[in-house]
């Protein structure tokens, strides 16, 4: 595996939508960190300070705060030009191919040529009319910081928005969906010209983000605790990091998991060529939905807060149920758990479709050995993938709720930041996005005669996206990029290096 990754730079190609890559991503973290208009700077500076210097790891930060936090990367505590991250993206492609499978028109523009160059202009549309909404919403709640959860205590620290006037909430709103545009191009440009999803990388990359201070909390809570706490908390620190690599291994083993249907193709004559008569294999996945379900509950349990606040806002009952939606309590797993159960099988229900597949296996002059064709194919099919898809919806509410389970073992509140890593979003887009990329690396050297990354076969996988992806980056634009990436580091090191000594 090492000769691997060092044969990655010895392939020009290869080496050039690396490096392309890296710059994009230099390039959405600093857009994380530059503050919107209008919005005091030193205030968040000096909040984010004061939380640096008092890092509580059993302060329940989670819920919807924290996917909220995921998916920008920490733009919404920084009230970053990427605030919203790339949710709005997210969202309305959740909702396009939704549209695409239930609405009979779109189902038709998605077969036909240049149908999905269409699709595609239409969920950018949608992308924009959601991060509208979005970011007015995210610009009112700056005027009132203090009803923010995931900036707790900013108003001790002076006024986040000296002057919100109404020409403020303009530049505010369309600043926000300006940062919204540039990471949904900044991803196409690493689909086409990089390597890997670039929407899922970007993603990947925020969380990746929050890594550091979850171990800086970890190292606080385990291993020099204000407490005291003895040498048994130490020993808790072996058993985390041990119980990390086994999730981690068990979320790969359940991702490439798939269940091989062998397809047999009758022989034809055509001419003096013999086709067909070949035995090919029609792989269906355990856990097909993916991430999916997980997003699709957190965005339904985003609703239920607003709602509450909206219609019953001096009740008692509804406050507590606030705090648990938004704070990662016990109820949000519960209600969670079983809206990952079920929307696992209703994308299963949405995107897959068994009749087609076995009317072109007929079409084809395919079928599944002891099963007839058509009909019996497609019920066949239909009855695999529901038992297949009951165990990856257990394994996603499982992995769901597994940092409850492991924070009550370890003393920590299920929000904790240090227990994002242990399961739910976070380690399956994590684990998808590292497979996807190691398949995309490994095509590029078996193609140029290099060894892959496993010495017996392949990462499983699709091998057919680096065929439509487009030429890499020209030379000259990778060094302009690194150029302003390189100038940007220097002003940012004297700026702070001034700063310190003034």
């Amino acid at each position: 595996m090492i000769s691997a990754f060092a044969n990655t730079w010895r392939i020009p190609e290869l080496r050039d939508r690396i490096l392309f890559t890296l710059a994009l991503i230099v390039i959405v973290r600093l857009g994380v960190h530059i503050t919107i208009p209008g919005v005091d700077a030193s205030v968040i500076s000096a909040w984010l300070d004061y939380k640096s210097k008092n890092t509580d790891p059993t302060n329940p930060t989670g819920g919807i705060t924290a996917i909220l936090q995921v998916f920008s990367g920490g733009g919404l505590q920084q009230a970053g030009i990427f605030a919203l991250g790339i949710m709005p993206y997210i969202s309305a492609s959740i909702m396009v191919q939704l549209m695409t499978a239930v609405v009979p028109k779109l189902s038709r523009l998605a077969r036909e040529d240049g149908g999905r160059q269409k699709i595609t202009q239409y969920t950018r549309y949608i992308t924009i009319a959601i991060a509208l909404v979005q970011g007015f919403f995210v610009a009112k709640s700056l005027t009132n910081p203090g009803n923010i959860p995931y900036m707790d205590g900013i108003e001790k620290f002076g006024e986040l928005v000296p002057n919100p006037s109404g020409a403020w909430f303009f530049l505010t709103v369309l600043t926000i969906v300006a940062g919204t545009v540039l990471l949904m191009w900044i991803g196409d440009q690493i689909t086409e010209k990089g390597i890997g999803n670039g929407t899922s990388i970007i993603i990947t990359v925020n969380i990746i983000a929050a890594l550091p201070g979850a171990l800086i909390q970890a190292w606080t809570h385990f291993v020099n605790p204000v407490d005291g706490g003895g040498p048994f908390r130490s020993i808790l620190m072996v058993v985390m990091i041990a119980l990390l690599l086994i999730v981690i291994a068990a979320t790969i083993a359940i991702t490439q998991a798939q269940r091989r249907i062998a397809v047999q193709y009758a022989k034809r004559v055509v001419g003096r060529k013999q086709f067909g008569g070949q035995t090919q294999y029609l792989p269906l996945k355990v856990n097909y939905a993916g991430v999916m379900p997980i997003i699709f509950a957190t965005a339904v349990l985003s609703l239920p807060p607003m709602m509450l606040q909206w219609f019953f806002p001096n009740q008692g009952w509804a406050t507590k149920l606030y705090g648990e939606l938004v704070g990662g309590g016990t109820w949000y797993y519960i209600l969670g758990g079983v809206g990952i159960f079920l929307f696992s099988y209703f994308w299963v229900a949405m995107m897959f479709q068994p009749s087609q597949i076995a009317e072109d296996l007929k079409r084809n002059g395919g079928y599944i050995p002891g099963v007839r064709p058509g009909k019996p194919t497609s019920d066949f099919l239909d009855f695999t993938m529901t038992r297949l898809t009951f165990f990856g919806a257990i394994f996603l509410a499982v992995i769901f709720i597994l940092p409850v389970a492991t924070g009550a073992l370890v003393g920590l509140p299920p929000g904790s930041l240090v227990l994002q890593f242990f399961g739910g979003t976070s380690l399956l887009i994590m684990v998808g996005v590292v497979l996807d990329v190691m398949r995309q690396v490994e095509t590029h050297l078996l193609q140029k005669h290099y060894d892959g990354f496993l010495r017996k076969g392949k990462i499983k996988g699709r091998y057919d996206r680096l065929g439509q992806a487009g030429a890499g980056a020209p030379k000259t634009v990778l060094v302009y990029l690194w150029t302003v990436i390189a100038i940007i580091l220097v002003i940012a090191i004297t700026a702070y290096i001034y700063n310190k000594t003034h």
